[in-house]
């Protein structure tokens, strides 16, 4: 068996990916795997993959665009590579915030109400009108991973600071890149991980999320002290097993291969779980969500990876 780790991917999510191949590499090193790391340049990939025999099995260990939106998952498709984690389709559908939601919808899964909006439309005019439409609201971009871009308008305080920041934000993005606007849900923020055990998935833990910055974003995440992890949630019991069941259903519904990981917010008030998104690549990193919830159901990170790699298609 040899294994070649794509990482990298200069994205947004460049270094989490780097971090997260590290530990993939320790892994297959105390499992004795053969391995190599190979950087991914989105641009030269599909020519840079071919030095390699299609013999490899290619561990994917990006996030973000291109690795994780079904882009990569085609071309290793098409040159007859095997490849962990989930298939192009499953990919793109759980990337795309807007899709991922119009399928859950579908389900009748509740999710915060929403609407799209491309970047050069996102003018002070409109985001007045918005704030005035839900009082509350969230923006992030439709396709991107990390809490990059995430903005959660509350006041007219956090309003103002962003017009005020509004232009240079935007140039971060393409005019045509599309942003998701969601109704702001106040709630506990919950995630649950998804991993196939025998061939058949189950969901290992609720974890609520606690943040020591105003929202869970990129150095709450993957900086040491900015969050704090509850496993198990300080919810019911009720609640805990709904949220249980219904990331389980939802990574049906999605087709994801080997593991995902469902966000969600739940409402005290409605006593009510909105879904917000699923990630059909979670973070491997020593502060993911994923390996810890693992740890707590006395998993070894090593046969999570293995069992990665064995069911690589």
């Amino acid at each position: 068996m040899k294994v070649l780790i794509l990482q990298g991917g200069y994205n947004e999510e460049h270094k989490v990916s780097l971090k997260t191949a590290k530990q993939i590499g320790i892994a297959l090193k105390n499992l004795k795997i053969d391995f190599k790391n190979f950087i991914v340049n989105p641009n030269t990939f599909e020519k840079d993959i071919l030095k390699y025999s299609n013999k490899y099995i290619c561990f994917n260990a990006l996030h973000g665009p291109f690795g994780e939106d079904g882009t990569i998952q085609k071309i290793l498709k098409k040159n007859k590579y095997r490849f962990t984690h989930s298939n192009q389709i499953s990919s793109t559908n759980c990337f795309d915030k807007v899709k991922s939601k119009k399928i859950v919808n579908k389900f009748k899964i509740n999710t915060p109400i929403f609407e799209i909006v491309h970047c050069k439309l996102i003018t002070s005019s409109f985001l007045l009108s918005i704030k005035k439409k839900y009082s509350k609201f969230v923006l992030k971009p439709v396709s991107s991973g990390s809490s990059y871009g995430l903005k959660i308008i509350k006041s007219k305080k956090d309003l103002n600071i962003f017009l005020n920041e509004l232009t240079k934000y935007k140039k971060k993005f393409d005019t045509k890149e599309k942003f998701l606007i969601e109704k702001f849900i106040q709630g506990i923020e919950l995630t649950v991980s998804v991993l196939e055990k025998n061939s058949k998935p189950k969901p290992l833990a609720v974890t609520e999320i606690v943040s020591f910055n105003t929202t869970y974003d990129y150095q709450a995440k993957y900086s040491k002290g900015f969050s704090k992890h509850f496993i198990p949630a300080r919810i019911s019991e009720k609640n805990y097993k709904k949220c249980l069941n219904l990331a389980l259903k939802i990574h049906k519904i999605f087709k994801c291969n080997t593991l995902s990981r469902i966000d969600f917010i739940f409402n005290k008030k409605q006593n009510k779980i909105y879904f917000l998104e699923i990630n059909s690549q979670p973070g491997m990193t020593k502060l993911s969500l994923l390996p810890e919830q693992a740890k707590y159901q006395n998993i070894e990170f090593e046969k999570i990876i293995l069992n990665l790699i064995n069911k690589a298609k």
